[in-house]
């Protein structure tokens, strides 16, 4: 009997075994290959449950609290975030803390690049101005939107002046890279 069981090894989204990070100038730009997500939504006349003690934020809104987060997608929906959590059914995580909602796995659909300066806010938002069609001034700290970015949906989720997630499909991971670095380094320049 032949022994068809081969060595499967996790690969991040931008197909390395480790997360890629590089820096431009004072702009880092990590892949978050850790990052649980699960959407959550409400079903008819439910109220608002609270996973990992996060209060659900409202329209356009983020928040988190130790390793979780949430942020707005629609009405009575969000997206979960778990730090750490990339590598677990963060789903089924995500059900115990809220029983009765509806709760879906969208790990493997999306990636998240987080981008941190060391400068201050100024880089982030020169870097929004070249990327995203929003008012960086008007994306402040804790907030969160569905834009577009070249040919690609993403979300950004501002998380603080100098911090700025961005959260695209997957299987756009590569060319959602090359966008970021492109536009990071031609502010080098």
């Amino acid at each position: 009997m032949i022994d068809l069981v081969t060595d499967l090894t996790p690969i991040c989204a931008l197909g390395g075994t480790v997360a890629r990070i590089e820096t431009f100038g004072g702009l880092t730009i990590t892949e978050h290959s850790d990052l649980g997500l699960a959407s959550l939504a409400l079903r008819k006349g439910q109220s608002a449950p609270q996973p990992f003690g996060l209060t659900l934020p409202d329209v356009g809104q983020a928040v988190s609290k130790d390793s979780y987060g949430a942020f707005w997608t629609g009405r009575d929906q969000w997206m979960i975030e778990g730090q750490g959590q990339g590598a677990i059914d963060f789903a089924a995580a995500v059900r115990a803390e809220a029983p009765g909602v509806t709760v879906t796995e969208q790990t493997d659909g999306f990636t998240a690049f987080e981008i941190a300066s060391a400068q201050g806010a100024a880089p982030i938002e020169a870097l929004m101005r070249k990327l995203v069609n929003i008012d960086p001034k008007a994306l402040g700290a804790g907030q969160t939107t569905r834009t577009g970015l070249e040919h690609m949906t993403v979300f950004l989720i501002r998380r603080a002046d100098d911090r700025l997630v961005v959260i695209g499909m997957r299987t756009l991971a590569g060319s959602l890279w090359h966008a970021l670095a492109v536009a990071a380094r031609r502010l080098e320049d």
